[in-house]
This record gives structure tokens, C-alpha cells and sequence, in this order.
């Protein structure tokens, strides 16, 4: 087909180069596409990079702790794709003697690896017949197409599916599945792609009909849950306050401050009259704003964080805290908020 062709020629011409692009080994294959879900390429390749260079076979990643992953992985966010690559390696070396599958119906029964990762592992790695579709593929078949379904529908994922594997060069499947990928980033981009210098514009609905803007479609999303959480920074010389959060809520097993969430965004009189502060304060403290509330969003849920400085002039008989040295710090692993509000205000070398 025409349109296969001509973005594998464009492909050829344009395409990055990337490190996992100039090998078919599963293993680097996988890191990369777990890596750069929800990441950009440029903030992605140091993560990559880093982790390869700590874990250069799945073994090594089976056999290291959730700790260490957790901190390598610190900045990227959606923790769980960490864990998940965990699971997923250790499955390898127990059911697999430590090789990486490549088929798309082994993959899939993998932790953490659905369709799309799936097919890219099984397209990249063996060149098995499998369509890749991500966000870019979507932009560009429903532009081109026209397609008004939702992207995110069950209906749409279906739709665009069959129109993938319809589309998928049969001889050639990785080397299409990247290219309309790539074609996607750069070429057919989110906002103010190139029209005029698309390969395929003559044959593209949004450009005749003045669509580009509108498609593809995407249903709204919940509404996210507004979450208030107020830090306490907490520090004695040269240590500081640190907590592990549980394992049941986002940022599960992961260090911050200690803190109090509060049902509404309340003042520094409010939170020090309620019976949840005066649970883990004396009275005889000073508490300093160290900043306005930061917002962190999340695919759900809203952060409102608000950062307070806690001076105790005498020993707080509540709470024995867990202290840690300032340059132990960066041994934790710590949630993006934290870590960048540790680089911020120069608390530490983090």
C-alpha cells in the first residue's frame, strides 16, 4: 500500500537515532518501551541509559531490590511500571531460564506488558506480523482516515486495531511499526505539524477538510481527586525527618516527610488547631512556610503539597522521628515532589 510505503520512505530519511533502534535483543527492547510510556524520548535516554548500564542482562534486573529501582526510576513517575518490570523480570528467570521471550502470545501473559508493548517487543526484537499502536499511531491513522471515534473508547481502540493490522507491511512489520511511530512524533505532531511538508498530505482527510485541530478524538476523563498534604520539615544538624510510606496508596514503599493530609486546603492556624497535628506536636514549636502550595498531577488525582519548616525548641516527646542523614538522602527512593523540592530549596545534594 501507498501509505505504508511512503512513511517507510520518510522513515529512512528523518528517523532518530536511538539506541534500542540498532539492536533486536528483547531485553533492551522492553526497557526502552516501559521507559518512554508517558516519556518523552529526550527526558527517557538518561533513564535508559542508566538502567542498562546497572543492569545490563534481565537476570541482573531480576535480582536487584525495589529499592534500588524505585531511586534509578526517581523523576519518571506511574512508580507501578517499576514494579511491574520487576515482576516481569523475575517471571523471566523462573519460567523462562532467563530468556527473554519474543513471541507476541508468550509477552503478553507477562507483568506490566499489554498489547501495544506486546506487539512492539514481538515486532522489534523477531519481526513478527504485529501492529504496533501508541498515541502517535492514533494521531496519524485518524487524521489521515478520519476518524472521529474516540481514541479512548473501547469501540475506537477496536477500530483502530483492525485498521493497523490492515495497514501493517507484512514483509517488513518492524520497520513499519517504527516508522509510523516516528512519523507520529515528528512529522504528524500533537500541535502545528508541518502539513506542507507531509508525504502523505494529499491523501490526508484532516488537511482537505480542516480537521487537523480536531482530530483524533478523546473522550475527558474523570474528574481527578483533589488531594491537601501538608510536609513537615524536620530537621536536627546534619539529619532530617523522613517516613516510608505504605504499600496500599500512590507512591507505595517510597520516602517523604513526615505529613498530615487534610480532607480541604486549610491555613497554618487551621492545621495547627486540628486534633490530628496536636497528635504529633508539642506545643512548643514555630512553623515557617518554606513555599505556596505546589501542584502535582497525577492520572487521577491532584496534589495540593504545602511545605512547612517545624522548629521544636525542646524534645518532642510525641514522636521519636526517623532521622536521616542529609547525605544519606539520595540513597532514598523519593517521590518527583519530594525530590524536586529537595533540590529546590538546596536541603540537600540530591
Amino acid at each position: 500500500m501507498a501509505f505504508a510505503q511512503d512513511i517507510i520512505n520518510w522513515y529512512h530519511q528523518h528517523k532518530r537515532e536511538l539506541p534500542w533502534r540498532s539492536t533486536t535483543n528483547p531485553y533492551v527492547i522492553w526497557l526502552s518501551e516501559i521507559i518512554l510510556q508517558q516519556t518523552r524520548v529526550e527526558q527517557g535516554l538518561p533513564y535508559f541509559n542508566r538502567f542498562l548500564a546497572k543492569y545490563p542482562t534481565i537476570k541482573d534486573f531480576a535480582q536487584a531490590n525495589e529499592d534500588e529501582l524505585l531511586r534509578l526510576w526517581q523523576g519518571l513517575g506511574y512508580y507501578s511500571r517499576a514494579r511491574n518490570m520487576h515482576k516481569a523480570a523475575r517471571m523471566i528467570v523462573e519460567k523462562h531460564q532467563g530468556i527473554f521471550p519474543t513471541a507476541y502470545d508468550t509477552l503478553i501473559q507477562l507483568k506490566g506488558i499489554g498489547a501495544y508493548t506486546a506487539a512492539a517487543i514481538a515486532s522489534f526484537s523477531a519481526n513478527e506480523a504485529k501492529a504496533v499502536v501508541d498515541g502517535n499511531v492514533f494521531r496519524v491513522l485518524a487524521r489521515y482516515f478520519g476518524i472521529a471515534e474516540p481514541i479512548n473508547s473501547p469501540s475506537g481502540k477496536k477500530l483502530f486495531g483492525q485498521l493497523a493490522d490492515e495497514l501493517l507491511d507484512q514483509q517488513d512489520p518492524a520497520t513499519y511499526n517504527q516508522a509510523i511511530m516516528e512519523f507520529g512524533a515528528l512529522q504528524c505532531k500533537p500541535k502545528s505539524p508541518d502539513c506542507g511538508r507531509c508525504p502523505i498530505h494529499l491523501g490526508c482527510y484532516a488537511r482537505k477538510e480542516n480537521k487537523v485541530d480536531f482530530l483524533p478524538v478523546k473522550m475527558k476523563a474523570k474528574v481527578s481527586k483533589a488531594r491537601y498534604f501538608y510536609y513537615f520539615i524536620i530537621r536536627d544538624r546534619e539529619r532530617i525527618a523522613m517516613q516510608k510510606r505504605g504499600s496500599k496508596d500512590i507512591w507505595a514503599n517510597m520516602y517523604e516527610f513526615p505529613m498530615l493530609e487534610m480532607p480541604e486546603a486549610v491555613s497554618l492556624d487551621a492545621l495547627t488547631e486540628s486534633p490530628s497535628f496536636k497528635e504529633l506536636f508539642e506545643k512548643d514549636i514555630e512553623l515557617r512556610l518554606v513555599s505556596k502550595p505546589k501542584k502535582h498531577i497525577l492520572s487521577h488525582q491532584h496534589i495540593y503539597a504545602t511545605f512547612i519548616e517545624v522548629s521544636m525548641k525542646s524534645c518532642n516527646k510525641k514522636n521519636t522521628w526517623n532521622y536521616v542523614l542529609l547525605k544519606d538522602l539520595d540513597t532514598l527512593a523519593k517521590p518527583k515532589l519530594i525530590f524536586t523540592f529537595l533540590r529546590e530549596y538546596h536541603i540537600c545534594n540530591n
